[in-house]
């Protein structure tokens, strides 16, 4: 559903993989089953927002892997793509310029962006001056197609459908890009989660010693892994109990699975550990067969470090106020 100005807007030429729009997500809803949601590399959203000058959590368009081409009608934008990705703008003269990401791009009526693909890493995020012209579900633009809920009736979208745009850019905003380098470490930081001690001490130590590695099952809701086989010695099920994003569970065949953005609000699977807040955007972005190791820290390190994370998101921040 739509609200305001519905004559601008992009037509989906190639819907992509997983084309939805996300923002910080919808929170204070787990008690009703409904998880946060929201973009899954939190960081990379910001930037897009940051970069063009809208408010730092305006809705945006998240894909994975292959991304949309999208097709501009009756109107000016300006735009920025954030993460590792390979794309194209197509001027409506037909002539085609290489796109650079955490760069603005000013596309006139007719111009299309072909998203072609991420490039070691599996989200980017598009953000437009002033924002997506989408009604809010929760307080949030997040599109959960697992639960159907948000805009687009809750689902990614397909071709031919119409993504619209809040308003005409008009105003003179200064071409910029920012020069930020996407990372991807391979060890990822955890605290011990509730059911630790289900596991036997073999299987503790393996845990924090050897490396697993991401399988092809990946998506918005979770991370599964393979590896050594994790021993449970007291209980393979558990009551059902409220799970977050990073929760790392240990079903019955021993292989951890890590929840992400759209995970269940509940599970009953013991929890070996819990992936640190501040990590959650790089394991997130981690290509099938990467290798990742775990290492435990506690909770007085995992909100210094959740302090670091948010500083450089300020950081860049201010950066950007330099340009004016």
């Amino acid at each position: 559903m739509t609200i305001g100005n519905k004559n601008i807007y992009f037509e989906v030429c190639r819907p992509g993989t997983n084309t939805t729009i996300q923002d910080k997500g919808r929170n204070h809803l787990y008690h009703l089953g409904i998880t946060v949601s929201g973009a899954v590399d939190q960081k990379n959203f910001k930037l897009s927002n940051l970069i063009l000058k809208n408010n730092i959590d305006e809705a945006v368009i998240e894909f994975a892997f292959q991304g949309p081409l999208l097709k501009l009608y009756n109107g000016k934008v300006a735009a920025c793509i954030s993460g590792d990705v390979i794309f194209d703008i197509i001027r409506n003269n037909s002539n085609l310029e290489k796109g650079n990401c955490y760069q603005i791009y000013t596309l006139n009526q007719g111009d299309q962006i072909d998203i072609k693909s991420t490039k070691d890493s599996l989200y980017g995020y598009l953000a437009i001056k002033d924002g997506l012209n989408f009604k809010k579900v929760w307080n949030s633009c997040s599109i959960n197609t697992k639960a159907g809920i948000g805009p687009n009736n809750g689902k990614k979208f397909s071709i031919g459908e119409k993504i619209f745009i809040k308003n005409e850019f008009s105003d003179s905003l200064k071409v910029r890009q920012l020069r930020y380098k996407n990372s991807r470490e391979k060890i990822i930081r955890v605290i011990k989660g509730t059911n630790f001690n289900f596991f036997s001490e073999k299987s503790k130590k393996i845990f924090f010693a050897e490396p697993f590695k991401i399988t092809n099952l990946v998506d918005r809701m979770g991370v599964r892994l393979s590896g050594p086989e994790l021993e449970n010695i007291v209980n393979t099920n558990i009551k059902s109990e409220g799970i977050v994003k990073g929760t790392i569970q240990v079903p019955a065949n021993g292989n951890p699975i890590i929840m992400l953005a759209d995970h269940g609000t509940i599970g009953g699977y013991p929890k070996i550990a819990t992936v640190i807040s501040a990590d959650l955007d790089n394991l997130a972005q981690l290509m099938p067969n990467s290798e990742v190791t775990f290492k435990e820290v506690n909770l007085e390190e995992a909100e210094e470090l959740y302090k670091k994370y948010l500083s450089e998101i300020d950081r860049y921040a201010e950066i950007l106020n330099e340009f004016n």
